[in-house]
């Protein structure tokens, strides 16, 4: 018998949150060209004159950037804090039972976790916002 005992092997991801990760991935895939294609379109229509309405599209455009990157941040560090507590907690129990392997298995488990999760939260108000961009630009066409 080892002295060390072996760690189990590590599950796989959750379902939810690859699916999250991969749904969110999907629609920014197909919402950001459009997007993106749509305001350099207007961008150019406009000219070095653009209307009132441009300008005002054009300046939502910059804010939304801002407060998605703001919302982003925000969240990857709450998943952050949230993986750490997990981590912390993991080695509270290495501290109250050190002859197990499980408190080193949970560590493990949760830094296997934590990319996926990282990524998931930093991406979800990117994803909303690009989705409810495409969904609004799609109702209206850049007019000369």
């Amino acid at each position: 018998m080892p002295l060390v005992p072996q760690m189990p092997a590590l599950p796989a991801l959750p379902a939810a949150a690859t699916g999250d990760l991969i749904r969110q991935m999907t629609e920014m895939t197909f919402s950001v060209p459009f997007v993106v294609n749509h305001r350099l379109t207007r961008m150019a229509l406009a000219g070095p004159n653009p209307s009132a309405r441009d300008r005002q599209e054009f300046m939502t455009m910059g804010l939304e950037k801002v407060t998605a990157f703001q919302q982003s941040w925000l969240a990857m560090m709450w998943a952050g804090a949230g993986i750490s507590q997990d981590l912390m907690a993991a080695s509270l129990g290495w501290w109250l039972a050190p002859w197990t392997a499980a408190p080193a298995s949970r560590a493990m488990e949760v830094m296997h976790h934590a990319p996926m999760k990282v990524a998931s939260a930093g991406l979800k108000p990117v994803s909303r916002r690009a989705g409810a961009n495409a969904r609004r630009l799609s109702r209206s066409v850049p007019k000369p």
